[in-house]
């Protein structure tokens, strides 16, 4: 009997885990680390459906090209949940000019749980 309650609460624990995993990035674009043509849309991709209110992104340009010491300088865009309720999209009003760029995301998803982290790329 003992055995059959051990198994029972250990299926238990295995089938609630799923529900207490954190959003993983699965892709972006454009990808980490790629060089892209001048873009006006970056779209991060994650495991989970993610809380509005609480997920935001922020792009810098970190680089351009002929200046060696370009100072990090924010780009404006605007940040929604995608229409999967799973992306964060990050509009501009006009293409991104050319240079290197870092993402830095905050996401939240139904677990309450922030997962925070950054993917960089080039626009030639």
């Amino acid at each position: 009997m003992r055995s059959l309650i051990s198994a029972l609460a250990t299926t238990t624990l295995i089938v609630a885990a799923p529900a207490l995993a954190h959003p993983k990035l699965l892709a972006s674009t454009p990808a980490a680390n790629a060089t892209v043509k001048p873009l006006a849309k970056v779209e991060l991709s994650f495991s989970e459906a993610l809380v509005a209110r609480l997920s935001t992104a922020q792009l810098v340009m970190t680089g351009m090209p002929g200046m060696a010491d370009h100072p990090a300088m924010p780009m404006q865009g605007r940040v929604a949940i995608g229409p999967d309720g799973k992306s964060l999209v990050v509009t501009f009003a006009r293409p991104l000019a050319a240079g290197s760029y870092r993402l830095s995301y905050q996401v939240v998803s139904a677990d309450t749980h922030k997962v925070e982290g950054a993917i960089e790329f080039k626009v030639r």
